[in-house]
């Protein structure tokens, strides 16, 4: 009997151990729904914050001449192509992007 307990447990419960915590790695590794939208909602609020900054600098430059904005310039083709990639790959999934 005494050597019946280390085999069952070599043989039964380390291998049930491992796919254990391998079926909860790979289940936790993914987005859930919620995270999915918490995600749409910051890429939405980003883009505002963005439009609304490009409105704040253009004000900025209509009243004094001499401002040059710190941060990129507007409509820079390298500075859009992440934003157009986000755009693409929301518009796989069969979301609109605002």
């Amino acid at each position: 009997m005494d050597d019946v307990v280390p085999i069952v447990a070599i043989f039964v419960g380390l291998p049930w151990l491992i796919l254990h915590y391998i079926t909860k790695w790979k289940t936790s590794a993914t987005l859930t729904n919620g995270d999915e939208a918490l995600l749409d909602e910051l890429y939405q609020l980003a883009r505002r914050l963005d439009e609304r900054m490009d409105t704040v600098e253009r004000l900025v430059a209509s009243d004094n001449p001499d401002f040059k904005p710190a941060r990129i310039m507007h409509d820079r083709e390298t500075d859009n192509q992440k934003l157009r990639e986000l755009d693409r790959m929301f518009a796989e999934q069969g979301r609109t992007s605002k």
